[in-house]
């Protein structure tokens, strides 16, 4: 379930993999140091030497949650260009979400899961990385042009089906496949141009996403362990 990044720094990955363990069995306001200390097999200054405060520490979880996913994306984009259309964008991304409870509690915005933890998980960073995304599609033509308030019209539609389920369970009646081609199809037909993109353009726009995303992904890590001891 906790599956970490290529590369992760031992330790400092064994408090963390502690602290997602007991954040899904506890939630954020009841998990303290000491049960994270304890549940990793160290001790309680341990903890304070990679991060000050258990607000740090489960930021840098988040992160590293993050890390993974777009790790995710990056690969497949590198694999396949044709992963840049959004419909097929949007669908993985769903479905990778879907199959990580700590990113999905922070897309839905589980506050009883998250507590406060969830207000400053977004920062300049991230946004700049939001809108570089929206601004690579739409600059190669894989988004139209003519949808009124296109960014904001895509988050809309892409949280409606992410938050359904938390809104009405009874009505979802779908697995999460069904529902992330039910996602692309939408996306597909009311966002993107008809016609199929040349390959050279997917290939170009891919290359500038996997750009930002190497570059997030550093800053994530330095974040992440910037405080590893040693």
């Amino acid at each position: 379930m906790f599956q970490r990044p290529p590369q992760a720094s031992s330790r400092a990955d064994r408090i963390l993999d502690a602290a997602a363990m007991l954040l899904l069995r506890m939630g954020y306001r009841k998990v303290t140091i000491e049960d994270i200390a304890k549940q990793a097999d160290i001790g309680k200054g341990t903890v304070y030497l990679h991060w000050r405060s258990k607000e740090q520490l489960f930021q840098a979880l988040l992160r590293r949650e993050s890390i993974v996913l777009v790790e995710g994306m990056r690969d497949r984009l590198r694999s396949d260009v044709a992963e840049i259309k959004p419909h097929r964008l949007v669908r993985s991304s769903f479905v990778a979400v879907h199959q990580r409870p700590l990113t999905m509690a922070l897309v839905v915005g589980n506050v009883e899961l998250l507590g406060k933890l969830r207000e400053g998980t977004v920062g300049s960073k991230e946004l700049l990385v939001t809108d570089r995304f929206f601004e690579i599609l739409a600059r190669h033509g894989l988004l139209r042009a003519d949808v009124p308030n296109l960014v904001h019209a895509l988050r809309a539609t892409s949280a409606g089906f992410y938050l359904l389920g938390t809104v009405d369970p009874t009505s979802v009646g779908l697995d999460v496949e069904a529902r992330a081609d039910a996602l692309a199809h939408v996306i597909r037909h009311a966002f993107e141009p008809a016609g199929e993109p040349p390959k050279e353009v997917l290939a170009a726009a891919a290359a500038e996403l996997c750009a930002i995303f190497d570059d997030l992904i550093a800053c994530y890590r330095t974040w992440i362990y910037a405080a590893e001891p040693g």
